[in-house]
């Protein structure tokens, strides 16, 4: 892609100009996509978002009219993983009856037109909250709360969408859902393992001797915490779009409920004691995990008693998804310099994990 084919001019701030290894033929997406948006008059512009560390997102413009195309990253995939179609799929049937899922306009699997599948969506507009507050919120400590208040309040109401009334109810396999996952990743470690790392094998042991007995199936977004929601500008409480569905399956809902907590952290808990950065959530005025678990109960009216093998769960998952960002890097199959820095952080993961475990009495 060069300048004269289409690198956007005057970027909006959320988005910088393509990476040069990320690029693609603009003519041959321009040539499949136009016919088939709603409105896409003009030069096609494309710009990058740049945030993440797994699928690659773009903006595509045409004049006053924007979209957002979703793509894999590069180098070889992780089985099952980055599927455009499933992630298409899913918002195709929860866009109506779901206002947070963006609308998909079109899915293509032609690995001729930029190399790789890929979906089309419309571009939603709103705050992403990363490592700050936004300045009209930076001070204000009902909006911490609120904040917390949504966050919990949108995993509810994804968890209560009828999945099989809206054509979903072949995406997973409840059944054997946990059991199926302790094992799957355990075998990612493997596939990804380049070191011995002790504390994950224990972990993965203390796992597989102690899955829960599992609630009713519902929706689980698998990725579901505060940047990835799109909230209103102008009110913290609304959701303009839940983001990144690659890893949408059906099964145990606390394993959404799971994740969050294992990227929460609460004021007086130092980030670097959960092997993470710094998270907005460690300001005064955010719920503590334990207010999470307590709304999140109350208001799903579920059993949260064995909280803690969801969140060891997501904090073991979480270091081998790093780990095998890290060996993308390793293996030379991306020359994201962020790649090669996170190996030591895999190790933090695993014994937060491992010292969490053992604290639980489970």
């Amino acid at each position: 892609m060069t300048a004269a084919a289409g690198t956007a001019t005057g970027l909006p701030p959320d988005t910088a100009p393509v990476r040069p290894d990320e690029e693609f033929d603009v003519a041959a997406l321009d040539g499949c996509v136009r016919p088939r948006l709603p409105r896409a008059e003009g030069r096609l512009e494309v710009a990058q978002f740049p945030g993440g560390h797994s699928n690659l997102t773009y903006l595509l413009r045409y004049g006053a009219d924007e979209y957002v195309m979703r793509r894999p990253p590069l180098g070889p995939l992780v089985p099952k993983a980055h599927d455009m179609a499933r992630e298409h799929r899913v918002l195709s049937a929860l866009w109506p009856v779901f206002p947070p899922a963006p609308r998909p306009f079109l899915l293509c699997e032609d690995p001729g037109v930029i190399g790789v599948p890929f979906y089309v969506m419309e571009r939603r507009r709103g705050v992403v909250i990363r490592r700050e507050l936004p300045p009209q919120w930076a001070q204000d400590l009902a909006v911490r709360r609120l904040l917390s208040e949504t966050l919990v309040d949108v995993m509810v109401a994804l968890h209560a969408v009828p999945f099989e009334a809206v054509g979903l109810g072949d995406l997973g396999r409840p059944e054997g859902f946990m059991q199926r996952q302790v094992r799957g990743w355990a075998e990612r470690w493997e596939r990804a393992r380049d070191r011995e790392v002790p504390a994950i094998t224990e972990v993965a042991h203390w796992l597989a001797a102690r899955v829960p007995a599992p609630p009713d199936a519902t929706l689980v977004h698998s990725d579901l915490k505060l940047d990835n929601l799109m909230l209103s500008a102008r009110d913290p409480s609304r959701v303009e779009a839940v983001l990144d569905w690659e890893l949408c399956t059906t099964g145990d809902p606390l394993c959404d409920l799971g994740t969050l907590l294992a990227y929460w952290t609460s004021e007086g808990e130092p980030s670097a004691q959960q092997a993470q950065p710094a998270q907005v959530s460690e300001l005064p005025g955010f719920y503590t995990r334990e207010q999470l678990v307590e709304r999140y109960a109350a208001r799903a009216g579920r059993d949260v008693s064995k909280i803690a093998f969801y969140e060891v769960f997501a904090r073991y998952k979480t270091a081998v998804v790093v780990q095998q960002i890290y060996i993308r890097w390793k293996r030379g199959q991306t020359r994201d310099a962020r790649f090669g820095l996170m190996a030591p952080r895999v190790e933090a993961l695993a014994r937060t994990a491992l010292d969490q475990a053992e604290r639980s009495g489970l």
